[in-house]
Parts: structure tokens; sequence; C-alpha cells
């Protein structure tokens, strides 16, 4: 356990019987984390072993100082070598097996990670004051934990989500392109959620541009989910915060660079 000035840092374990394994976790609160008699928000985390490539020591620092913030204890998640099999959508696997226990590694985090936190750390019930992140293949994890288990968050951020997951190969000409899991999931949902969403690209991510229509991928799929939401309900600007990033590349510089209008948005006091 570290003890700062700005902030209160440890690192720990909780077994999953779900996943059948360890999960590490790095957790950091407030500096008046132990004398405060109130429940602190969180901020979940995935690929929490990149905490010291998106710079986020100094980032949560920042936030802690910032008066206009709603305090908040950091949990970021630790990926190891099934990171590929236990992120991805739960409704299913990818269409070449990739994310065949990511309804193993909701299941962690809904019935395992959230309770073990509560009855351990100071925080607030779930559902508005609980907030969950990623990046890349584990923002569309983040994603589709909080869209399926809205009952405990009020709010996900997306960084260069890989909204590209799909049942099927793309098929060449196929402008619809509705193959993309995460589509048909928002589509076919039941209800709209009261749910807000954070989504971050950059301009520089990749050249791919399957559809050629002089938008890389990354921003195509991450405006067709967009567009999904708008469809289900969700307002746009409102619900929705989009940054793009001019220059941005699919790296932890970029993502940590947007984390601090990211925590901005999903902390601010009312």
């Amino acid at each position: 356990m570290q003890f700062t000035s700005d902030y209160i840092s440890l690192k720990g374990s909780v077994f999953s019987f779900n996943l059948d394994r360890s999960v590490a976790f790095r957790l950091v609160a407030p500096p008046n984390y132990r004398e405060s008699q109130t429940p602190f928000s969180v901020l979940l985390m995935n690929d929490g072993q990149d905490y010291v490539g998106l710079n986020l020591e100094k980032t949560l620092s920042e936030a802690y100082k910032d008066n206009k913030t709603t305090p908040f204890i950091f949990v970021g998640i630790e990926a190891d070598q099934n990171r590929l099999y236990e992120y991805g959508t739960s409704i299913s696997a990818d269409f070449k097996g990739r994310g065949n226990k990511a309804m193993q590694y909701s299941k962690f985090i809904i019935e395992e990670l959230i309770p073990f936190l509560g009855q351990e750390f100071k925080v607030s019930p779930p559902v508005q004051n609980w907030v969950y992140c990623g990046f890349s293949l584990g923002g569309l994890s983040a994603f589709d934990i909080v869209f399926n288990n809205s009952q405990f968050f009020g709010k996900v951020g997306v960084f260069s989500g890989s909204f590209w997951w799909r049942k099927k190969a793309y098929q060449k000409n196929d402008m619809e392109d509705r193959s993309r899991i995460t589509l048909d999931m928002i589509k076919n949902s039941k209800h709209r959620a009261p749910l807000q969403y954070f989504f971050q690209c950059g301009t520089e991510e990749e050249t791919d541009d399957r559809n050629n229509n002089g938008v890389i991928d990354v921003i195509d799929d991450t405006l067709d989910v967009i567009n999904e939401l708008q469809l289900k309900g969700y307002s746009y600007p409102g619900d929705i915060c989009y940054k793009e990033i001019e220059g941005g590349k699919h790296d932890l510089s970029t993502w940590g660079s947007a984390l601090p209008q990211f925590i901005k948005w999903a902390f601010k006091k009312d």
C-alpha cells in the first residue's frame, strides 16, 4: 500500500470462480479516503496493467485536487494471457472464436468483483455512481458489460473501441455490415437504459477503410454505434459524448491524453 499527499494506492487480487483464476487489480483512492464517512463513486477500468503507460498516477492525482470533480475510487482490473478470450461481447464470441469467455468475465465483474469492492472498501451502491471504461478490445468489453448490466452502472467510456467485432468475416461491398455484433446487440435490446456514453477515437489510428468512404474503420465503427444508440432514443450530444483527436493514434499515449477529459465528464459535480 502506498500513501502520498495526493492519493492512496494499493495492489491486490481476488479469486474468480467464473474465470477460475486470481484477478489482480490496482485500487487508487483520494487522500481523504481513510477519514471520510461518505462512500465513494467508482471508476472500473479494463487493462489495469497499463496504469503507468496511461500516465494515470498524474491524471488521478490532478483529478483528486479538482473541486469540480466528485471524489471517486479507481480500480484497474489487470488482464492476463486470456485477454483475447475474456474480453469481447457476452452474447457470443466473434467468428474466429475470440471472446469465448466474455460471458464469464462479465459474470466476474457483476457477481464477484462488485460485491467484493462493496464489502472491502467504502464505495457507493452500484448504478449512477459507478463508471466503467476500457481501450480497444477492453473498450468493447466495458461497453458490453455496462450496456447489458445497466442496473449496476451509470456511464461508460470507450476509447478506440473494437466495434468491428463480428459474427462472420467481412464481405466486400457489404455497405450495411450488420455482422458487427454490437450493432445488433443495441438494436435488439428491449429497453432504453438510463446510461451515458463517452467515445474517443484518433484520426491516425489506422489506414484501413473497408468501405472506401474516406473514413478509417475505427471512426466509422464508433459512429455507427452512436447512430444505433440514437435510433434507440439516446441523444447526441446529451447522453453521448464523442471526442475525435486529430493525429491521435491507437496507443496508450493518445488514450492517456483523453482520460482527464473523460474523468471530468464522468464525475462532474452537479
